[in-house]
């Protein structure tokens, strides 16, 4: 009994907390909202397997009891592999948002820093001043055309001041990267009690790597001319212009006016409602020393479901949601004080909960390799309490397999197998449903939330549909045998996709079609299909139904109505495609055997600690 004595004290809140916080705070913040609830009902010593029960239908006898501590010291075991895992899976979620995030603004942050050479470039053709002119205390005296100050107007659409502030972090890195001097100012600092003083001495912060007391833009001007840093521009990033004092952005912006020979400065301003903005915030004067240029980055929906594609369609990670949770972290997006920062902070919580909770978690390292590596029980010291609860779970249970035939691991390797092969296609049928819904501005957020709703799937399901056929005897056509089916439901996201799918023209329904061809490369029975869909869209000269008709000969103009007829139906058979790939292949995860082992779905849990 010693062992178990152990494993709940290793288990125990002072333990935890003197745990690396890297490792372990996901856990101990969890179990703290647990511990709140415990106490109207103490129980002993806490153990993290109270939640499952293996044998609810048995006695409590001292065999069983027994049996229970045993289990309990085996998930203590795998504790530390589940946040090892935790660790990988969510380290992998966060570079594959960072990316995705990065990739939108890339073509912009391109824009921009090619707006920024040209700039600095117009600035020093002006004049080059000696070193002494240069580093004196009084600005140059020129023309008025040479004091324009570059400025580009940054659009964000209304995005959140905290997903506002991690993008202009992501501009400052990349202007870096290519060699600009990046100072990047809130809008804190332009407040009436800072006053242009501590906008100077931020500046002064951040390129010197100094603290100042004196506030004086010569002191930067000696900085800049000294080695070899004039070859560069300098680049100011204000995040947010519409929260700034306007009269002290306006003296901020005539000091730099007056500097800009000395010090070639290029000004980048956030602007989160309209381009206009400047003329209600600014004085007359400043603006008149404003030479500026339009840069638009994606609204948050854009990037909302770029995340969405990469981290839970693709699934990067292997880690999965409910549908419920689904739409609640969707409401929590839309919702006043919802951003993506929110949304990414609320998925975490739900990862972590999810390794927490589940002891056979860990086993997503496994589903994140080929098949080939797939889990071995064996190999990874899966203990027959530990594959006892796996064959338990109610996702098993639900489909009656015998299970006394098959209590060793084939079954949970054969079942982990065929969840992720059917979640791939899941995968590729949401991606295609995508390409036709974003033609009538279906967000994949919303497309997501009801693929992968199970009642959505009872009535479109086919009762042959695709499932565990395999070796290890679950079939997941079972789950719904006694339904009633129908092609597709009336209404919702999927059906709309469908609809818009019959009425595109043939020059969006060909890349579309191109779109499918890429998605579908490894799916032969459906790759097959749109290849020779896209074949039919050819005339009998070679020419394509997306060029213009008018090109074509009168001669040819019986054939081409015929081929506008044809072309229809090609609309027709590509929904019918669509149809049949949503039948037969979109299978919610919650829908299939073992999905409790990758599958948060406690919602209840979440809108605890996320509120």
């Amino acid at each position: 009994m010693a062992p178990s004595a152990t494993a709940s004290e290793s288990l125990s809140p002072s333990t935890t907390v003197d745990t690396t916080e890297n490792n372990l705070q996901p856990f101990f913040v969890l179990h703290r909202a647990r511990s709140r609830k415990s106490e109207k009902k103490p129980t002993g010593t806490w153990k993290t397997r109270r939640r499952i029960d293996l044998s609810p239908s048995l006695p409590k006898n001292g065999e069983n009891l027994d049996a229970e501590k045993a289990e309990a010291w085996d998930d203590c075991r795998h504790v530390s592999k589940r946040m090892e895992a935790f660790d990988d899976v969510w380290s992998k979620i966060k570079s594959t948002i960072k990316d995705v995030l990065r990739d939108i603004n890339t073509n912009v942050f391109n824009e921009i820093h090619h707006w920024v050479r040209e700039s600095f470039n117009m600035i020093t053709s002006f004049a080059i001043p000696t070193f002494p002119e240069a580093t004196g205390s009084f600005p140059m005296v020129t023309d008025a055309a040479s004091k324009q100050l570059f400025t580009g107007l940054v659009l964000t659409k209304n995005m959140e001041f905290v997903d506002d502030l991690l993008t202009f972090e992501e501009l400052g890195s990349y202007l870096k990267s290519q060699g600009c001097h990046v100072a990047n100012l809130s809008s804190l600092e332009f407040s009436v009690k800072n006053g242009i003083g501590g906008c100077l001495r931020s500046l002064l912060r951040q390129f010197l790597m100094v603290t100042l007391d004196a506030a004086d833009v010569s002191i930067l001007a000696t900085w800049y001319r000294e080695q070899g840093r004039c070859n560069y521009p300098v680049v100011i990033i204000i995040e947010d212009m519409e929260r700034c004092s306007g009269s002290v952005l306006s003296d901020f912006i005539l000091m730099l006016s007056e500097w800009v020979l000395k010090i070639p400065v290029v000004l980048i301003m956030g602007v989160a409602t309209t381009l206009d903005a400047p003329k209600s915030i600014l004085q007359s004067n400043a603006l008149h020393h404003l030479c500026p240029c339009k840069f638009i980055l994606g609204t948050p929906p854009e990037r909302m479901d770029a995340v969405v594609e990469a981290v839970l369609v693709k699934q990067c990670s292997g880690f999965s949601i409910s549908h419920k949770v689904a739409v609640f972290l969707r409401n929590y997006f839309v919702s006043q004080d919802g951003t993506i920062t929110s949304f990414i902070r609320a998925l975490k919580i739900a990862c972590a909960q999810h390794f927490f909770m589940e002891p056979l978690s860990f086993m997503l390292w496994f589903l994140l390799g080929d098949d080939n590596l797939m889990l071995q029980g064996e190999k990874c010291g899966l203990s027959p309490e530990m594959l006892k609860h796996a064959l338990n779970l109610p996702s098993y249970q639900s489909y009656g397999r015998n299970k006394i035939a098959k209590q060793h691991g084939e079954t949970l390797v054969n079942g982990l197998a065929e969840l992720k092969k059917l979640q791939c296609q899941w995968s590729i049928v949401i991606l295609c449903l995508y390409e036709a819904g974003k033609c009538d501005k279906v967000t994949l957020l919303d497309l997501f939330c009801e693929a992968i709703d199970p009642e959505s799937f009872k009535s479109r399901a086919p009762d042959n549909g695709g499932g565990l056929e395999n070796d290890s005897g679950v079939s997941s056509s079972d789950c719904y045998k006694h339904q009633q089916y129908h092609t597709t439901r009336n209404s919702g996201f999927i059906c709309q996709a469908v609809r818009k799918l019959r009425d595109l023209p043939a020059v969006q329904l060909r890349k579309l079609l191109k779109g499918w061809e890429k998605y579908t490369v490894n799916v032969p029975q459906i790759h097959d299909k749109v290849k020779k869909l896209l074949s039919e869209m050819k005339f009998e000269d070679g020419k394509s139904l997306g060029q213009d008709l008018s090109t074509i000969s009168k001669r040819h103009s019986s054939r081409k109505h015929l081929k506008i007829e044809d072309s229809k139906a090609v609309n027709e058979k590509a929904a019918k495609l669509l149809e049949s790939m949503v039948r037969n292949y979109m299978q919610p995860l919650e829908c299939v055997p073992f999905h409790e082992i990758v599958c948060f779905k406690n919602v209840n849990a979440l809108q605890t600690v996320s509120v």
